[in-house]
């Protein structure tokens, strides 16, 4: 890295951390602008609708559109296939010749999770070099945004395009910081399509050092009710999975917590428990009552057959049994649930759809079949639809990244 770019770098840092957590991109990007000259530069994140970008401005917003909080503005912009789409889907960055400069969209991206666009008007046409530079500095931004976003709800708010439930708040809290991670063995991504009251849905990860963890969850009934169930389940699940309780252990116990805790009679969770070596490809699966798992294999889209489960909270004293199976690069599992296969999303032939989407990367994919269970089912869903999809790739070693993107086996979209 080149002495000036290391200066840069350490600038970016230096004015995020002296700033406040909700100035702290203004201040970084305010660096990006001397440092290169630019016209002018902003930050577009992505909705959490995954379906637009969002442009969060201060003061300076006066008379554009868009949501206003106090002095915070959040414009929307939805996707329409056009360049800013595709720069983040792709994970490219993208050159817009315009009146008078020059228009740089590069991802902000972090271990595959694509946070948004970083927006650089130029007042001449850039070369190969100051393109490379701006995807670094993207990169860079990245991190920014994940370390503010913690002491603020600024970015929250922005990426809100409608106003959430208290059930929708209480699901939210439930999900990982990051719907997709990427690492050398593995990519995965999760996706969750709520109801109109939500279904007490969950999609859980968490990276060992030789170890995958995973889960997805369904709390039975809708609305805070169910809400409040899939937060004994998670919370129980999660306290196990940190302890390094075996799969049998961790639904053992959530078992019991459901059982005893929740605040509405009968209240059950079904459950699809994971754990993959990532030095082996040995994964074992836990079905606690729940749509079984998906194997995209050679072509193929098929349920893995598991040992039976009750869900967890029906019998407070059952047992349960896991099974297991052997990932061989190329492998695609699929998890979801209910939601994505009953009442009139039963239509969608999941299979089917599971083999047309197979080149598409997790994150994109995960957008794709979400996209098609509203068309067949939506556009207001009965039942929350969360899926999570994990690609196999084998071998545990050092990550190649470009960007925080592994552009290597990225995919085009169809």
């Amino acid at each position: 890295m080149e002495e000036k770019e290391q200066a840069v770098l350490t600038e970016m840092l230096q004015a995020a951390e002296e700033a406040e957590p909700v100035e702290a991109v203004q201040a970084v990007t305010g660096a990006i602008v001397t440092a290169l000259n630019a016209l002018g530069v902003s930050l577009l994140i992505a909705d959490l609708s995954g379906r637009a970008l969002v442009r969060l401005t201060h003061q300076a917003a006066i008379g554009r559109p868009g949501r206003r909080q106090g002095e915070e503005t959040a414009e929307v912009l939805p996707f329409d296939g056009g360049p800013y789409e595709q720069a983040l889907r792709q994970q490219t960055t993208v050159v817009l010749p315009g009146d008078g400069r020059w228009t740089v969209l590069a991802p902000v991206t972090e271990r595959g999770e694509a946070i948004g666009l970083l927006e650089i008007d130029l007042p001449d046409e850039p070369d190969a070099a100051v393109i490379a530079r701006i995807a670094r500095t993207a990169h860079a931004l990245a991190f920014v945004v994940i370390a503010n976003r913690r002491h603020t709800d600024l970015f929250e708010w922005g990426q809100r395009t409608a106003p959430f439930t208290l059930s929708a708040e209480i699901q939210r809290r439930l999900l990982p910081a990051s719907f997709t991670c990427e690492a050398s063995a593995f990519a995965l991504s999760g996706w969750l399509e709520p109801a109109a009251s939500i279904g007490g849905d969950t999609f859980d990860y968490s990276v060992a050092r030789d170890t995958l963890h995973v889960s997805v969850t369904d709390a039975m009934g809708h609305g805070v009710a169910s809400a409040l169930t899939a937060t004994l389940g998670v919370g129980s699940l999660r306290n196990t999975r940190r302890h390094g309780d075996s799969l049998v252990t961790q639904a053992e116990a959530a078992n019991r917590a459901v059982a005893e805790h929740a605040n509405v009679r009968g209240a059950y969770v079904t459950a699809v428990l994971g754990r993959i070596d990532l030095t082996t490809g040995r994964c074992e699966l836990l079905n606690a009552g729940h749509v079984p798992p998906m194997l995209v294999r050679d072509g193929r889209a098929a349920p893995l057959e598991l040992p039976a489960n009750f869900p967890l909270g029906m019998f407070p004293d059952e047992g349960y049994r896991s099974g297991e199976i052997h990932l061989v690069p190329g492998d695609r599992l699929v998890i979801v649930t209910d939601g994505m296969r009953e009442r009139n999303a039963a239509d969608l032939d999941l299979p089917a759809a599971l083999l047309r989407i197979a080149h598409l990367h997790p994150r994109e994919a995960v957008r794709a079949l979400s996209d098609a269970v509203l068309a067949t089912a939506g556009p207001v869903l009965a039942d929350d639809a969360t899926l999570l999809i994990i690609d196999w790739y084998g071998g545990h070693e050092p990550r190649s990244s470009t960007a925080g993107a592994d552009t290597t086996r990225a995919s085009t979209l169809p």
